[in-house]
């Protein structure tokens, strides 16, 4: 059963002026601003991670690998059609294709020298199609990163790396992980030479990310499926940092789901293994495995914004998100940075 919860999405609403809506990312990857958010407000630097976090801490980041899923089509009339690949494979898979009303089962959408055929219609311009072709070939051939839609320009040459994390390896994501967007290879490598480990687990972040909650939502409790993967590898350094008194610190909303999932009740070391997760993190619920976080500013009413507040509590959280504004940091994807310690 949902945990008892009497808040409203109103309660995660704030002001935020347009121009603090970083459209594209900074200079160098590591060259954000990081609010560090412990007993106090600190104004910092992504840079200053490593003199910030403890020899024995542990950062587990997010490996899912973003998939160029934005695929231009044509009708045979020749209107302008986007599908959006919701997952690799030959044979039949899920796309969100739009505009979706006037399209009829059984059509086909010309994609370069490809096909795709309409198969049958799901809910909200979800649809299974049979392209001629792997969608992963499609995509790598002609797909383009999916820019979430509040950056509202069309890719560029940059943000086939710039939005992908260095360490980005298992492709299945719809979107990135955009707290580790951050981490370069000369700052992973600084924090190893200070004692911090590094652990790596997989969630493939799911359409949901680009889809506003509902009231339902609240009511169900539950939020979209992702499905993850918490490797042995990780499982044994999260035991050893918990054996050396260091801290877990996620990078990003979606690692602390996934090692919340993973982590039974009770316990502060997660299970091995694959699955998929529901888990919808908001105020009330336990934190057993995650000591601190490292993540973006978030869109409000958002799931990831309630999470935060979950794990931080609300009025600390809008707090430091106000003075985020009033500093004017840059906010979202390819925005600055928060630690919450």
């Amino acid at each position: 059963m949902p945990d008892a919860f009497d808040a409203t999405l109103s309660d995660y609403d704030y002001a935020l002026p347009s121009e603090l809506i970083a459209r594209w990312p900074t200079a160098s990857r590591d060259g954000a601003r990081m609010l560090q958010l412990g007993s106090e407000i600190a104004h910092k630097n992504v840079v200053d991670l490593p003199k910030t976090l403890r020899e024995g801490d542990l950062l587990v980041v997010n490996d899912t690998k973003v998939m160029p899923a934005r695929v231009r089509a044509r009708r045979s009339t020749g209107g302008a059609v986007e599908v959006f690949f919701l997952e690799e494979g030959e044979g039949v898979c899920r796309a969100l294709v739009r505009p979706s009303k006037r399209l009829k089962v059984g059509e086909s959408l010309t994609a370069g020298p490809y096909q795709i055929h309409l198969e049958s219609r799901g809910t909200e311009g979800e649809w299974c199609v049979k392209p001629s072709v792997s969608s992963a070939q499609i995509m790598a051939e002609i797909g383009e990163m999916p820019l979430p839609p509040y950056l509202d320009r069309a890719e560029e040459a940059a943000d086939k790396s710039r939005y992908q994390t260095v360490f980005a390896d298992q492709s299945g994501a719809v979107a990135a992980p955009t707290a580790s967007l951050h981490l370069s290879d000369a700052l992973l490598q600084e924090l190893v030479e200070r004692g911090v480990g590094l652990a790596k687990l997989t969630l493939h972040v799911g359409i949901g990310t680009f889809r506003n909650l509902r009231p339902s939502d609240l009511a169900n409790g539950e939020l979209h499926p992702e499905r993850f993967n918490v490797p042995q590898r990780c499982v044994d350094q999260i035991r050893a940092c918990r054996m050396r008194g260091g801290r877990v610190i996620a990078v990003g909303t979606t690692v602390t789901r996934t090692l919340e999932s993973a982590t039974q009740p009770g316990e502060r070391v997660p299970e091995a293994g694959e699955g998929v997760t529901r888990l919808f993190l908001r105020e009330g619920a336990r934190f057993s495995c995650v000591d601190g976080l490292m993540t973006n500013f978030h869109l409000p009413r958002s799931s990831l914004l309630m999470l935060v507040c979950a794990f931080a509590g609300r009025e600390r959280v809008l707090s430091a998100y106000a003075e985020a504004i009033s500093q004017e940091y840059r906010f979202y994807s390819y925005g600055d940075s928060m630690l919450i310690l």
